[in-house]
């Protein structure tokens, strides 16, 4: 009988893989932490709707600013170092802003420049730690691997940090940062003792001339541009982050204002959605087989729409547990289709533009859509985002529906090498049928 450890990380997808997914879960923790209580710290120094929701835009605005940069840099580096020195400085940041809030000297100011700050170590740390699962698993086992670490995401991020972060703050302002801090640090730790991802790979298709090889980041957007499904892809995350983003920016005062949930409560909702997330963890193997890709995409994209709109109308806290929960199943497999789509269709040497790529369109659409959701909430009130993102996301699915059917379709980059491909890694043929 397999033991726990190997029902986590199964031993076929080697040692370097525990210690990713170990580094992975132990930063989580700290991103959830900090999940609940960057916008409480926030909330308690203000109650302007765009001050909470910029809290939140500036740590995400280091995408659009720096995203394309991280990920050239990431496909010409040792990736695991960069991700090392990301996240030694993600802590440095943290801790800073701990003293601030130890010798009482933090003001709203300096959490958002913290914000900021922190956001662009993780645009570099991020870029590099999003290729390295392709480097040290087989191409058909991206889609267990990606569920391994969606999983750890589920409970980490979204059940055990948020709630924990609610409760340090309670206890006092600078603890679930001091916590922060720790988890990151042990992250570097674990990160270190992987050996297979240390290696840069080349920063140019096996067949292009080395004198005529072109700007890192114009070769990644030239082959985007010449990728439909990615591109495609892109597009739709861009837009559903901006609609998504609206009311999320707001989500702790629309908690605790609209549906008067307190600050724990506010903490908790995350919570549901991670149970969500491990009821599709169960059941995503039969999904992935019996269920085609195009199918599981838009039956995820519908339900994004109908939960913009049950938080639209609903005044239960009761009824919004229920809400996230549901959201957390479905999330959890769209972002498993997603990622392991785009790992299989992107060649080894373009993984960190396209991860970069695909990540400026998630934060990018975060940035829009918080700023948006802030000035929309101050105006017209705390339900009104929740408006717009559900007229904005039906619109969108009603566009998309027909493109969703060629992502699905798109032959994997193995199936193209044998047709002359360039840039194609000689992997086995991955089965790309359903599955984040």
């Amino acid at each position: 009988m397999p033991s726990l450890v190997d029902l986590v990380a199964p031993p076929r997808l080697g040692r370097d893989f525990r210690w990713l997914i170990g580094a992975f879960w132990t930063s989580n923790v700290g991103d959830g932490i900090a999940l609940s209580a960057a916008p409480l710290l926030i909330a308690s120094m203000t109650h302007a709707p765009v001050l909470v929701a910029a809290g939140a835009m500036l740590q995400y605005l280091p995408w659009l600013l720096f995203g394309l940069h991280a990920g050239a840099v990431a496909d010409r580096h040792d990736r695991r170092r960069m991700v090392m020195l990301a996240n030694g400085l993600r802590g440095a940041v943290i801790a800073a802003l701990c003293v601030f809030l130890v010798t009482g000297h933090a003001t709203i100011w300096i959490v958002l420049t913290a914000a900021f700050l922190y956001g662009t170590a993780e645009v570099f740390a991020n870029s590099a730690g999003n290729t390295l699962l392709p480097m040290m698993v087989r191409s058909e086992d991206l889609g267990v691997g990606n569920a391994r670490m969606q999983a750890g995401y589920l409970v980490a991020n979204q059940m055990a940090g948020p709630p924990l972060g609610a409760f340090l703050f309670a206890v006092g302002s600078f603890w679930p940062f001091f916590v922060q801090v720790l988890c990151v640090l042990l992250a570097v730790v674990l990160i270190s003792r992987i050996v297979s991802a240390t290696v840069p790979p080349a920063d140019r298709a096996p067949d292009a001339p080395a004198a005529h090889s072109p700007h890192p980041i114009r070769e990644g957007l030239h082959w985007l541009r010449r990728n439909p499904p990615v591109r495609t892809l892109v597009i739709v995350i861009l837009v559903f982050n901006v609609t998504w983003s609206a009311p999320w920016s707001v989500l702790v005062l629309y908690a605790t204002e609209h549906l008067h949930m307190g600050e724990v409560g506010y903490g908790t909702l995350t919570t549901a959605s991670a149970l969500g997330g491990l009821l599709a963890v169960t059941l995503f193997g039969r999904l992935e087989k019996h269920v085609s890709f195009a199918t599981l995409m838009r039956v995820c994209l519908t339900l994004e729409v109908l939960m913009h709109l049950s938080f639209a109308l609903t005044t239960s806290g009761v009824v919004a547990f229920v809400i996230m929960f549901v959201f957390g199943t479905y999330a959890f497999v769209w972002g498993t289709i997603s990622t392991t789509v785009r790992q299989r269709l992107v060649p080894m040497h373009l993984q960190g533009r396209m991860a970069a790529v695909n990540m400026v369109g998630v934060f990018g659409g975060m940035v829009v859509g918080q700023l948006l959701g802030g000035v929309i909430a101050q105006v017209w009130g705390l339900t009104a985002p929740w408006w717009f993102a559900f007229a904005g996301s039906a619109l969108t699915l009603v566009i998309v529906w027909r493109s969703i059917s060629h992502i699905a379709a798109a032959a994997p980059v193995a199936d193209r090498a044998a047709g002359g491909s360039a840039g194609a890694q000689p992997t086995a043929p991955p089965q790309l049928s359903n599955e984040p």
